[in-house]
Formats: structure tokens, sequence, C-alpha cells
């Protein structure tokens, strides 16, 4: 005959979970045994033996913790805890290979895009309070205009926070015709109503988007213009900069009027857009030289140059131009021809070529590198040893 087998379930406390339980003796009283599937099986008490191995890894994740102090919130970004987001290539050949395969073959990210992540890491600094960027030249059709634009598209395009593109050209400025062509609203009638300006609403009445760039139009009709001042540049600029974090001064051609003085007085950061050709190097040349003698040699040692090859000799030495701004200021950042761009027309940063999209990538890199001021020292070269243009 079958012998009834002995309901198993609860343990003594000090009984080794390797060895066979003893069934207690007739008449004794044991621990209380319950049959497998009941209420009181699954809910069974825990024996110190369980209680040592559910802690035990409690105990060693509490132990190897790092000190609360030995690291910050700042750790924490997207790049550093999403590995395969900043590590998946998206151009090139590294790309193909990549989207072809579905994801299974990935050779990583080549040089040349792990160069444009900084970039734009550096575009995408955190700016506490609001930046000024002038954009100026001594001489007209070199291109000042479109790298304002340009810089305000990409820079808009990258950052979270707002950016504004402003044309403080006395004499009817093109900015807005080349992102918006919306200008029947202007600056001008921002100064008529400034004193009732009080918020962003009332601000973007005045304004036209590009993508997430806001424009404000310089005053087009030259029978209703009026000479934009200094001190109406400073009384518009204490509102954008009330409710805007980068604001882009399209500046007019030359360094005299009185809107480039308070241009000037009011910029955190100055680009000087030239071209490698004889009028266009020199006359690039001959602003850094005004400003060092008007008092702003911090800002032509802060300063970036732009050079605007949209036309360009091969008569023309490109090394020796550029190795005299170098001496001169921060950084040169030279931006290739695109036809694109040639045709004066509305710009769209989808339709640049990769080589022009990258050049300004880099411009709006080196300024934004000027957000912390540790990052953007200013150069400081003695005159005898820039090289010489002649």
């Amino acid at each position: 005959m079958t012998q009834p087998r002995e309901a198993t379930g609860g343990t003594q406390a000090d009984a080794s979970p390797h060895e066979p339980k003893a069934a207690p003796a007739e008449g004794s009283v044991g621990p209380a045994t319950t049959a497998p599937g009941s209420p009181d099986h699954a809910a069974g008490s825990t024996t110190d033996s369980d209680a040592q191995s559910a802690a035990r890894p409690v105990a060693e994740r509490t132990a190897t913790r790092p000190h609360p102090e030995a690291a910050s919130a700042a750790e924490l970004t997207e790049d550093a805890i999403v590995r395969f987001r900043s590590d998946r290539p998206q151009r090139g050949w590294r790309g193909a290979l990549y989207k072809i395969t579905g994801g299974v073959v990935n050779p990583g990210v080549g040089a040349a895009e792990r160069a444009r992540q900084d970039q734009l890491r550096r575009i995408r600094r955190p700016l506490p309070g609001s930046h000024q960027i002038a954009v100026s030249s001594l001489k007209g059709g070199v291109g000042k205009t479109t790298v304002s634009a340009c810089l305000g598209l990409v820079l808009a395009e990258n950052r979270g926070d707002r950016v504004l593109a402003l044309d403080a050209n006395p004499d009817a400025g093109t900015l807005a015709d080349r992102l918006t062509t919306e200008t029947s609203v202007t600056v001008r009638n921002l100064l008529d109503n400034i004193q009732a300006t009080h918020s962003l609403t009332d601000v973007a009445r005045y304004t036209s988007l590009a993508g997430r760039l806001q424009v404000l139009a310089s005053e087009q009709d030259p029978a209703m213009s009026e000479a934009f001042s200094r001190d109406e540049y400073e009384q518009v600029c204490e509102v954008l900069t009330r409710f805007y974090n980068i604001v882009i001064t399209d500046s007019g051609t030359g360094l005299v009027h009185s809107a480039m003085e308070g241009t000037l007085a009011l910029a955190d950061s100055l680009v000087v857009v030239g071209a490698p050709t004889v009028d266009g190097a020199s006359r690039a040349s001959k602003t850094l030289d005004w400003l060092i003698a008007h008092g702003n040699a911090a800002q032509v040692g802060n300063a970036v140059v732009v050079l605007s090859c949209d036309r360009m000799s091969k008569e023309v030495d490109l090394e020796r131009v550029r190795g005299h701004f170098g001496a001169r200021c921060r950084a040169v950042v030279e931006i290739p021809h695109d036809p694109h761009l040639a045709t004066g027309g509305r710009i769209e940063l989808a339709r640049l070529r990769p080589a022009t999209h990258d050049a300004f990538l880099t411009l709006a890199a080196l300024l934004a590198d000027a957000f912390d001021s540790s990052k953007a020292p200013a150069r400081q070269v003695a005159p005898e040893q820039v090289p010489s243009l002649s």
C-alpha cells in the first residue's frame, strides 16, 4: 500500500535549506504545515536563511553606491546615458551602412561627424541672460546680410531659446527680404509704439518668422524712413533683450553713422565680414583699424572675421589673407561659394550645400564659445607681428 506523503511548507528556523526535514513525533506540537497551493503556503513566513540571501544583494548595492557628492545632475545628459543615439552614424558611408542593415552593423561615428556633434554641443551651450551679436563691414556687397541671415537661422534651428535678427540698416536693409519677404511691419513701427510694448506678444506684432528665427525688418520706404539713431537703437535693444536670448544685428554699411555707434557699444560679440579679394580684404582690415583707433581693441581681439568666398581669384594669396586676419582676431571662417546664396533670394538652410552649412555651423559654434567668457580669450598681438596684406 502506498504511504501518504507528508505535507510540506513550513520549515524550522534553524534548519539548513539543503537538509531533509524530519517529521514531528506523533503527539508533539511542531511547526504548522500547509498544503501546497493553499493561501497560507503562498504567504509562508520567511526564514533567516531566506532573509540573508535576499538582503545580501541589497547590502552589496548599498556598499558600492557612490557618495552623493561624487556626481551631479549635469552628468545625466542625453548623449551621456543614451549611448546609441550619439554613436549612431547619420552621414557618409557609415550612415548608409547603418541604415541598410537596419542598425545591425554599426561602424560607429566618423571623425567628421563627431566634430559636427561637438559643434552642436557648443552651439547649444547654456546662455545666462541675453547676448548681442553685431555683424558689420565697411564695404557693401561682401555678404554681410547673408552672413547675418544664415547665422540667425543656424542658431535658431539648433538652440531651444529665442533668437532674433534685427535689421539696423538705416538705408532700407534687405535682411527681411532674404528671410521672410515680410516688410510691411518694421522696426520704425516698434519705435512708434515702444511705450506700449510690455510683453513678448507685444514685440511679436512687429516681427516675422523664418523657421524658428524671429526677424525685425528695417523701414523700406525712402519717403517714410527716418534716420535710425543711436538712441533709438538702444531703446529697441532694451526691449528686445528682455524677451530674446540672442539678438543678431545686421548693421548698416559703414561705421560712422549713429546706429553703428550704438551697435558697437552694446555688442557682446563682433563679426566682421570681408572677402578674399584686394578690396574686400583691405576694407575688412581697415574696419579693424578704425575700431582699434576708436577704443574697441578688445572687441577686435575677440572678433570673428568671415571671408565670403562668393567671388575670388586664384591670383589672390588666400593663405596670406587668412593669416593676416588670424593674427588680429580670434578666428577666421571661410564661407564657400553657394549657388543658392548667390541668387540673392530667400534663404533656406535645407538648400545650402553641405560645405556651406558646415561653415555656418563653425561660425555659430565660435560665437557660442563667447557665451562662456573663459572659452573665448581675446587675441592680443603686437602690430609688428601681423602679416601685411600689401
